[in-house]
């Protein structure tokens, strides 16, 4: 019987892997050219069309992949065995299938593509669709869930004991160890390997000034007597946000004042949350094995990486910090350390405002569970004293902090979007309600719509994007924060706000920074699922569906590790994705961590231009000029140091454009809009960069030395 599962399996995800290869990918990134490559390496054929160098016909025999399925098949099947015998544990006998019942899953895939083409030969042409539309999700839950299932037989799914939670928790006791070894190494290359690739891409020249650097350049006004500010801003950046976190780096700042340095912070904090996610997992699980897991699982979780790394390859975002931040403050609350949990808040909402909308309903559900423990307790000291007259006794007490945060963060929400950002913004209207103008044009507006208008809410939110959007969320924790329901619902109210995010629907996946505020929500939930999981009581069930419906902590931890590995390696950019060693791929690692001619050349153009100088550049190679007397951004974009035209500031003295970068728009003298409008007044520099850079100055700059040093 083992055997023949063994078999069916390779056959059907034969069959879905076909199917995926010769038809749409889905999630799954690889591009034509890769794409035709792996076939013809199968005995395949691909044909390219003529004019566009498009696919346009793949053929691909069933043969290579049985015979590959077949050979991963007998390979690990060997290694478990191997592996077990050394370990001198007995083979598993899981429902009687033993070593094969992980290949259930393989039975997955194929089983959904059988299923569509009965569809599709029933004239179910819609259920056929969306059947081949999930195809490719389903192959990953598939690899996923059979990873996992390996890990567990391997490992034992029994490790500590899940009835400890209540006694754990309880005591709030600190651990004995910071975390276990697995967890101390993957932190320690999570941080090697980010801070590696940030800084080849700053040495690349490949870091943009916008939404990155410039927060380099608020710390070095703010240290020279400039304010606030990077003169990319309309005024004092607090009319763009208040997030003021990144001040608190100024003690490090001052010794190290570089990007880099801002970076590194951002990555050790990030990596960082891995602890209180295992000291939380700990408790509520009682198991070493299961907190490593999913402390591990948040390393590896693909929307955390797009934090450190965007991408569109911005590195430093101070909302990053806000995000370790509430996880150590949620294990805070789980030690009763309430004033450093509140500290911990505060943090958070300095790295931006909109860590307010998780306060909120956070202090709703304080509130709630202070309210469930003060019942317990009482109900416990009625029953030791032998009380049973059932008087109730108040609760009041113990709601009202919760109720108190509550309360704050929807009037600190209040008060920075309409007082303080628009009183630093001169009247004007925030700058992210044209992420939602479907609603209207102000906060007020919007949220009037969103309650008066239920049927534009609901076509608005009822999309396929958004139901990709949150299975790219939940799916690399294989749903595993659904199971502490009430602690995920915390986190739906900015769940929903991201799904009516016009950029978000527009693109749906989380790999830009909107998402940060949700993810300690998340695996906070997913620690909460853990200790319900481990409260199932399965002994009320029938002997023969025990085997089958046991949920352990240590399958859904294993699970939550082995889908954010999976799912890293299809949507992510890092050393374990696909994008990152595909050379044709634009995220692949000679493109972005290997510094090209542009920066070997640049050096040149900072010989030329004196530290006094005000400067005026293009995005890529504006991060090197934030260090002298002005940095403004040299675009198309209308900004108030040029009275918002299309020119530079009157008191610029150099421009420097970078024509080589792939979003350069500029690539010959002849289309330099100076050079065009007013050539007297500008003199081209020879730099010897042999047309990577154009250098141009002006001629009468009264600022200046003699020399022009």
């Amino acid at each position: 019987m083992s055997i023949g599962l063994v078999l069916a399996g390779c056959v059907l995800l034969a069959l879905a892997v076909q199917s995926l290869l010769t038809g749409s990918l889905g999630l799954i990134p690889l591009n034509d050219v890769d794409r035709a490559g792996l076939v013809a390496t199968l005995g395949g054929m691909a044909v390219f069309s003529p004019g566009d160098r498009m696919l346009n016909e793949i053929q691909l025999g069933l043969t290579p992949l049985l015979l590959i399925a077949g050979g991963v098949c007998v390979l690990t099947i060997g290694g478990s065995f191997v592996l077990l015998r050394l370990r001198r544990r007995s083979l598993p006998n899981e429902s009687n299938f033993g070593l094969a019942a992980p290949w259930f899953w393989w039975l997955l895939p194929g089983g959904v593509e059988l299923l569509q083409l009965l569809a599709f030969a029933a004239g179910l042409s819609g259920t056929s669709a969306l059947l081949y539309s999930l195809s490719s999700l389903v192959l990953l839950v598939a690899l996923a869930g059979w990873l996992s299932s390996l890990l567990i037989l391997l490992h034992g799914d029994n490790e500590g004991s899940p009835a400890t939670e209540a006694r754990v928790a309880e005591s709030g006791r600190q651990p004995r160890s910071p975390a276990s070894w697995p967890v101390l190494i993957g932190i320690g290359v999570f941080i090697a390997v980010f801070i590696t690739l940030n800084v080849q891409l700053y040495r690349g020249l490949l870091v943009p000034h916008g939404d990155s650097a410039m927060y380099e350049e608020h710390l070095w006004n703010l240290l020279h007597g400039k304010g606030f500010r990077s003169y990319l801003d309309q005024g004092l950046f607090l009319g763009e946000h208040i997030q003021v976190v990144h001040v608190l780096l100024i003690p490090i700042y001052a010794i190290f004042p570089s990007l880099i340095t801002l970076e590194v912070c951002e990555t050790v904090t990030l990596a960082s949350g891995a602890l209180p996610v295992f000291w939380m997992t700990r408790r509520a699980s009682g198991s070493t094995w299961c907190a490593s897991l999913l402390a591990l699982s948040w390393l590896l979780y693909p929307p955390l990486q797009f934090l450190d790394i965007a991408v569109d390859l911005k590195t430093f975002r101070p909302i990053s910090f806000g995000v370790p931040a509430l996880l150590f403050a949620f294990d805070q609350y789980e030690r009763r350390r309430y004033r450093t949990m509140l500290l911990l808040f505060a943090v958070a909402l300095l790295s931006k405002e909109d860590y307010a909308l998780i306060l909120g309903p956070l202090g709703l559900w304080l509130a709630w569970d202070a309210l469930c423990r003060s019942r317990r307790a009482s109900a416990a000291n009625a029953e030791a004293s032998g009380d049973t007259d059932g008087r109730p006794t108040s609760k009041l007490h113990a709601v009202l902090p919760g109720l108190g945060l509550a309360v704050f963060a929807v009037a600190w929400l209040l008060l920075c979007t309409r007082v303080l950002i628009p009183w630093f913004r001169d009247g004007a209207e925030l700058h992210y309600v044209r992420y939602f103008s479907r609603f209207g044009d102000s906060p007020g507006e919007i949220v009037a719509n969103m309650i008066t208008q239920p049927g534009l809410l609901w076509s608005a939110l009822a999309t396929v994007g958004t139901v990709r959007y949150v299975l790219t969320l939940l799916l690399p924790l294989a749903f595993v924060p659904l199971f502490g329901f009430s602690r995920f619902l915390v986190g739906v109210p900015i769940l929903g706000l991201l799904c009516l995010n016009e950029i978000i629907q527009s693109d749906p996946m989380p790999w830009h920074h909107f998402h940060a505020p949700l993810l300690p929500v998340l695996y906070w939930a997913a620690v909460g699922g853990l200790g319900a999981l481990s409260r199932l009581k399965l002994e009320q069930l029938p002997i023969r569906l025990r085997p089958l419906l046991r949920a352990t902590d240590a399958k859904f931890a294993a699970a939550a590790f082995c889908a954010s590995l999976v799912a890293g390696a299809v949507i992510g950019i890092s050393p374990l994705s696909i994008q990152f060693w595909s050379p044709h791929s634009f995220y692949a690692w000679q493109k972005l961590y290997v510094p090209g001619p542009r920066a070997e050349l640049f050096p040149k153009v900072l010989a030329v231009i004196p530290q006094n100088a005000r400067v005026a550049s293009t995005d890529f190679v504006h991060p090197r000029f934030t260090h002298f007397e002005r940095s403004y951004d040299y675009s198309h974009y209308p900004r108030r140091v040029a009275n918002y035209e299309d020119r530079v500031p009157d008191d610029t003295d150099f421009i420097v454009i970078d024509t080589r970068h792939y979003y350069s728009e500029i690539h010959t003298l002849d289309q330099v809009r100076e050079l065009r409008r007013e050539p007297e007044k500008w003199q081209v520099l020879d730099t010897g960069t042999h047309g990577y850079f154009i250098v141009l100055k002006r001629r009468e700059s009264v600022r200046l030395s003699p020399d022009g040093r």
